[in-house]
């Protein structure tokens, strides 16, 4: 899977695909990172949890440079993935 935005094109792995397809399910709702984890890894350890902080950041590089979307966390509870319109 890729992403693509102008004339650039990011070659996705598996879950960063799953994981943005995810998110854009939910786009501007405050997901539960218990939630996401169990979703896209099927459990929700601390490992889980350490490799899916290292996907988002990869994410978030991804889209820094388009203003509308942005990943926020909320501390201790999840994460939004916003989209402005």
């Amino acid at each position: 899977m890729c992403l693509k935005k102008d004339n650039i094109t990011q070659q996705l792995t598996e879950k960063e695909a799953a994981l943005i397809h995810f998110f854009y399910r939910h786009k501007n709702q405050m997901l539960k990172r218990e939630q996401i984890l169990k979703s896209i890894w099927k459990n929700d350890d601390f490992f889980s949890g350490r490799s899916m902080d290292v996907y988002i950041s990869k994410i978030r590089k991804y889209f820094k440079d388009d203003s509308r979307i942005s990943i926020d966390s909320i501390r201790n509870i999840g994460l939004v993935f916003k989209i402005i319109d």
